[in-house]
């Protein structure tokens, strides 16, 4: 399964990824990306993906099968 990961250092609190993937990701008070969810299962892929490379500081990227 697929995991979704963060760089909170590099988060700049655009909140692409919140209107991407709600279910996977949020913003705190700090204006930080939050992960909701680590895993990501097979049918939201594709969605958290884009979410993913709609970061403009690329502080999130999905690893593993």
């Amino acid at each position: 399964m697929a995991a979704v990961e963060a760089d909170l250092g590099a988060c700049q609190g655009y909140a692409n990824c919140v209107v991407g993937a709600d279910r996977y990701f949020d913003i705190d008070d700090d204006g930080v990306v939050v992960l909701l969810r680590t895993e990501v299962a097979d049918e939201d892929r594709r969605r958290v993906e884009e979410a993913v490379r709609s970061c403009p500081v690329s502080a999130l990227r999905v690893t593993g099968a």
